[in-house]
C-alpha cells in the first residue's frame, strides 16, 4: 500500500452548486483504479479555479481490508441541539500556522476557547507538545479526519473513561531510541494511570518520508503501510486506540534548519504524520496518533541553544511521544452506528455549535460547515499559507466571523452562546433595514371559473 499527495486544479463552477459533491465527481477524475482520497485541502482559491492538494492510499489488488466510504459523503443535520456549547478548534497540520504550526503552541488558545465552552474538540496538531500536552479538561483529542467526517455527518463520538492503548514503534538501529519509546509508555502507565496494551516492535518497518509541495505545505509518502496494519488487524481485540512511533526521512540538513530558523520553517514531520493517521483512522475507525522517532541518539541529543518559544517542547524533549500517549488515553469512541446517533451520550454534527479556524483555510471541516450551517470563526491573526478569501465561500447570512485574533473568538462564542447578535456589539450600528413591498390587486375582470386568482408580490422601487 502507497499513500502520496496529489495536486489537483479544480475549474470554478459555472453554477451555483453542492461543493463537496462538485470537489469529489471534479477529483475522481484524477484518481486511478485502486485509488481512494484520505485528505483534502484548498490551498488556493482565484478566478482560475481551486488549487486542491489530495492525499491518496493506493490499494494493492491482494489487499483485503474494506474500503471506507468516501471522505466526501454528507449527511445533512436535521436540527441543531442546543442544550450545551460544543465549538471545534482546527489548526491544519503542516501549513505553516503561526499559531499552532509549532509544537503545541496552539494550546494556550485551546485553553482559552475551552473556558467558554461546554466541551471543545480539538486534534493532536492543536495540543501534541512532545513530552508535554495540556489538553483542557472539557477537550475531546480526536484524529483530524475525525472530525471531517464528524462535521460532514457521517460519524459521532462517544466520550469514554480510559482507552487501552497499543503503542507500535519502528525497530530502530540504535537499540537506545527502542528503549526510550518503551519508557515512555511506563511513564504514562504509571503517572496517568494508562492501561498500556503493550509495545509493539513492527518488522520489517513502514518507509516515512516528508516532503513540501507547491504550496509549501508539509506533505509525504508511506510505503508498506499494510505491514502496520497487519499488526493491528491481529491484535484488534487488545486496544482501543493506538500510538505509533516510526521514523520519518527528511532532507539532510532541515533538521538543523528547522530548529535554528526562529519558525520560518514550516514543520516537515506533521503533514505525513497527518496523512498516516488520517488513512488509519478511516479504515479501522479507532483513535490514531502518531509521534517521530529520532534515527539514533546523536539526533536524540542534538541541542540548538536557545530556539524559538513555539520549538522549546520539542528541544526538550528526546521520546517526543508522552503527548500521544497522553491524548490517546481519552480520545473519543469512534461511533459508526447511526442508529446510535439519537443516543444522549453520542455527540454528532447536531451538536456542534461552530468551527473555529486559521483565515484562509478551506478542508473538509469548512465545507461540511458551510452546509451544516455551523458558524465559522476565522482568525487572521493566525497566518499560514493556505490562500483563500472564505467570504467568497455560500456562507448563510450571519454564519461567517472573520476575526482578528483568538481573544477576539472569544468574544463571538460569548455572543452565539448567549443568544446576541455580534452586530449589536459593535459601532457604528447599522441602520435597521426596511423593506416595503407593494402587492398588486388581481385584476377586477370576470374571470372563466377555471381561471385562478393570481397575486403578484412586486417590491418597490
Amino acid at each position: 500500500m502507497l499513500l502520496i499527495e496529489k495536486e489537483i486544479h479544480v475549474p470554478l463552477s459555472k453554477e451555483k452548486v453542492f461543493l463537496l459533491k462538485y470537489f469529489e465527481q471534479a477529483i475522481k477524475k484524477h484518481l486511478s483504479i485502486g485509488e481512494i482520497p484520505v485528505r483534502f485541502v484548498v490551498t488556493k482559491s482565484d478566478t482560475d479555479g481551486y488549487h486542491c492538494e489530495l492525499g491518496v492510499l493506493t490499494f494493492a489488488e491482494e489487499q483485503t481490508i474494506a474500503i471506507p466510504a468516501s471522505i466526501f459523503e454528507f449527511v445533512k443535520r436535521e436540527i441543531e441541539n442546543t442544550d450545551k456549547f460544543n465549538a471545534v478548534m482546527i489548526v491544519p497540520t503542516g501549513i505553516g500556522a503561526e499559531i499552532g504550526g509549532h509544537a503545541g503552541d496552539a494550546t494556550p488558545a485551546a485553553r482559552l476557547l475551552a473556558s467558554v465552552c461546554d466541551t471543545l474538540i480539538t486534534h493532536p496538531n492543536v495540543v501534541n507538545a512532545s513530552d508535554i500536552n495540556e489538553l483542557p479538561e472539557n477537550g475531546l483529542y480526536v484524529e483530524g479526519s475525525v472530525i471531517s467526517r464528524l462535521l460532514m455527518g457521517t460519524i459521532g463520538l462517544q466520550k469514554v473513561r480510559a482507552n487501552r492503548v497499543l503503542l507500535v514503534i519502528d525497530q530502530p538501529k540504535d537499540e537506545t531510541i527502542s528503549d526510550l519509546a518503551v519508557n515512555a509508555a511506563s511513564a504514562a502507565r504509571t503517572t496517568l494511570g494508562l492501561d498500556c496494551s503493550g509495545v509493539v516492535r513492527m518488522s520489517p518497518t513502514m518507509y516515512m518520508q516528508a516532503g513540501y509541495s507547491s504550496s509549501g505545505r508539509a506533505v509525504g509518502q508511506v510505503k508498506g503501510l499494510e505491514t502496520l496494519l497487519e499488526v493491528l488487524c491481529n491484535r484488534r481485540l487488545e486496544f482501543d486506540a493506538v500510538a505509533i512511533a516510526s521514523k520519518i526521512d527528511i532532507s539532510e540538513g532541515l533538521y538543523e534548519e528547522y530548529f535554528q530558523s526562529g519558525g520560518q520553517v514550516i514543520n516537515p514531520w506533521g503533514g505525513v504524520e497527518a496523512m498516516l493517521t488520517h488513512s488509519l483512522s478511516l479504515l479501522l475507525n479507532i483513535p490514531t496518533a502518531h509521534s517521530p522517532m529520532a534515527e539514533d541518539m546523536a539526533e536524540a541529543n542534538a541541542t540548538f541553544g536557545v530556539v524559538d518559544p513555539r520549538m522549546a517542547a520539542e528541544a526538550v524533549s528526546t521520546c517526543f511521544l508522552h503527548c500521544v500517549l497522553k491524548g490517546l488515553h481519552r480520545s473519543p469512541r469512534i461511533i459508526t452506528d447511526r442508529m446510535l446517533f439519537r443516543h444522549p451520550a453520542v455527540l454528532t454534527a447536531a451538536d456542534i455549535s461552530c468551527l473555529v479556524i486559521p483565515d484562509g483555510c478551506i478542508g473538509l471541516p469548512t465545507l461540511a460547515a458551510v452546509e451544516q450551517g455551523i458558524p465559522v470563526i476565522a482568525v487572521r491573526e493566525n497566518r499560514n499559507r493556505m490562500k483563500n478569501d472564505l467570504q467568497r465561500l455560500p456562507f448563510a447570512p450571519g454564519k461567517l466571523f472573520i476575526v482578528d485574533n483568538y481573544l477576539e473568538a472569544v468574544g463571538v462564542i460569548t455572543a452565539l452562546k448567549s443568544g446576541i447578535s455580534v452586530s449589536a456589539v459593535r459601532r457604528p450600528l447599522a441602520e435597521t433595514n426596511v423593506i416595503s413591498e407593494r402587492i398588486e390587486q388581481p385584476n377586477t375582470h370576470k374571470k372563466s371559473p377555471s381561471e385562478p386568482s393570481k397575486i403578484i408580490v412586486v417590491p418597490e422601487k
